[in-house]
């Protein structure tokens, strides 16, 4: 079982990225994005550390809770310093077995998610993916992208 949410807002103004520790699972997921958007003729994303950490944070805080919501993402990832003039979110969470790919592939195939991933203003790129019980349902991986171009 697998759900997918979408957001993305206007605002701010552009900043520089720092470097980001990705695990393995979040690598997968970056990869899987970036070689979309190239077969799509779009420049890849490069993770950014404050993202990277507002997508983990929230990521945590929804298998805590057991909610599935972006929440103020806004003033979160705005937190981070972070002043690009859009942002954007994408959230999914798989239960069992999650492949990288079929969590895009599902992106893709909502138009909302699909805009974000393919905005070709967004150069930046958080990824939080971590494992833990939601829905009752144990190894959960719930996954926040947070996205910030223009």
């Amino acid at each position: 079982m697998a759900a997918v949410a979408t957001v993305f807002l206007l605002a701010g103004t552009a900043d520089a990225a720092g470097t980001a520790t990705l695990t393995k699972s979040e690598s997968s997921l970056l990869a899987a994005m970036n070689q979309v958007r190239v077969a799509h003729g779009l420049r890849p994303l490069k993770a950014d550390l404050r993202l990277e950490n507002a997508a983990r944070r929230h990521s945590r805080r929804m298998l805590r809770t057991g909610t599935f919501a972006h929440g103020a993402f806004t003033a979160r990832i705005r937190r981070t310093g972070v002043r690009a003039p859009r942002i954007g979110e994408n959230l999914a969470w798989s239960s069992g077995v999650a492949r990288a790919r079929a969590i895009v592939q599902m992106w893709l195939a909502s138009p909302s998610h699909r805009a974000n991933l393919l905005r070709p203003g967004y150069r930046i790129v958080g990824v939080g993916a971590l494992t833990g019980c939601f829905n009752g349902q144990r190894h959960t991986l719930m996954i926040t992208t947070d996205f910030a171009g223009r």
